[in-house]
């Protein structure tokens, strides 16, 4: 089942604080990407983010799961009403994520 529109865009409303957010749709579901990096995915209308040291500590009670079948395991978020909690828990799951490389520009 994928994703609604209207999800990912309350998902990414709710992040604003945690910096530049944007996402994109990806084999039928979404990518999300903070400042250019992306951070977390949502599968059936469910938000998973990258798991990270920092994450851990934030949150230490989130379940681990794969957002699809045969994916490495996630965190799943499920209270995404708490603003408070989702932008801390962004902020520093990107701050400890590298830097997206740059892509190769095509031979001509």
């Amino acid at each position: 089942m994928a994703s609604k529109i209207e999800f990912v865009e309350y998902m990414a409303d709710q992040l604003r604080g945690a910096g530049d957010i944007t996402y994109r749709k990806m084999f039928g579901e979404y990518g999300l990407y903070c400042n250019g990096k992306i951070f977390a995915v949502i599968c059936d209308d469910q938000f998973y983010i990258k798991i990270t040291e920092a994450g851990r500590r934030i949150c230490p009670d989130l379940t681990e799961a794969p957002p699809y079948e045969g994916a490495k395991n996630y965190f799943l978020v499920e209270d995404v009403e708490n603003q408070e909690m989702l932008t801390e828990l962004v902020a520093a799951t990107c701050e400890e994520l590298p830097e997206p490389k740059p892509k190769k520009r095509k031979k001509v």
